[in-house]
């Protein structure tokens, strides 16, 4: 994900990284689909939707991957400045 040339931070919420256990997904394989996705669909405002093919070694097949990203306005700041969990 690019603006203006510069890759955006990356900032996982506890939701996703529980997911990313959960579905057994490896991290470097979103931000692969970030930054080089097959095709992007906008879904519902504000959302917009990265899908990329792979093969997931875990399964032993190709797999589609989908990230949906949600972009929110905050107004409580310390919230969500607050350091994720590694």
């Amino acid at each position: 994900m690019l603006e203006e040339g510069r890759p955006k931070p990356l900032r996982w919420t506890p939701h996703a990284l529980d997911n990313l256990l959960t579905r057994e997904i490896d991290r470097r394989e979103v931000v692969r689909t970030l930054e080089q996705p097959d095709r992007v669909v906008h879904g519902d405002p504000p959302r917009t939707i990265f899908m990329r093919r792979y093969y997931d070694a875990v399964k032993g097949h190709d797999m589609l991957l989908r990230v949906v990203v949600t972009v929110v306005k905050a107004s409580r700041i310390e919230r969500y400045l607050r350091e994720p969990p590694s």
